[in-house]
């Protein structure tokens, strides 16, 4: 099992997540490693916890499955639940956001592209189409008539 955790920043806003409903599927994007050979792709691949794929040799389904191009071997991962929402908390806190089956490979690195969603922490205010590729978000909560934001995000990913 892999978890990817997050800490982050957040102010004004709570219950940050990603936009992920099967009418509208979030694509995880991750740097993947093989586990026999440890060749790492050079791209990034992308996960939906809303698509099947096929093993080979009636094995089954995964959400992710790849070959590697070095040793051949196929792998595969599967996200095990819907993503956890990550809550502020002062100071940050590390939180697990999401948690995958991996057979075979590792994903040694997450990319938040995509679109994010979150909750104002007193007035209750949804903010949606959220974009962390810059690696911090700023807006204006209109009910609460304050600045809110989302910054010093840090992705982390670990066996458990």
């Amino acid at each position: 099992m892999l978890t990817l955790h997050l800490t982050a920043d957040l102010s004004g806003v709570t219950e940050l997540r990603p936009d992920d409903t099967s009418d509208n599927p979030f694509w995880y994007t991750f740097k993947v490693q093989c586990t026999s050979c440890r060749e790492i792709h050079p791209n990034f691949v992308s996960v939906s916890r809303f698509e099947a794929n096929d093993m080979s040799g009636s094995r089954g389904e995964a959400n992710f499955v790849w070959k590697c191009k070095s040793c051949k071997r196929e792998s595969s991962a599967t996200i095990k639940a819907p993503p956890i929402s990550y809550t502020q908390a002062s100071p940050p806190t590390r939180q697990r956001i999401l948690e995958f089956d991996c057979r075979g490979l590792e994903f040694t690195e997450f990319k938040p592209e995509g679109e994010w969603l979150a909750t104002g922490l007193e007035s209750n205010s949804k903010f949606a189409a959220i974009e962390l590729d810059e690696g911090e978000w700023f807006d204006y909560d209109e009910k609460a008539g304050d600045e809110v934001s989302i910054k010093d995000l840090k992705w982390e990913i670990s066996r458990n």
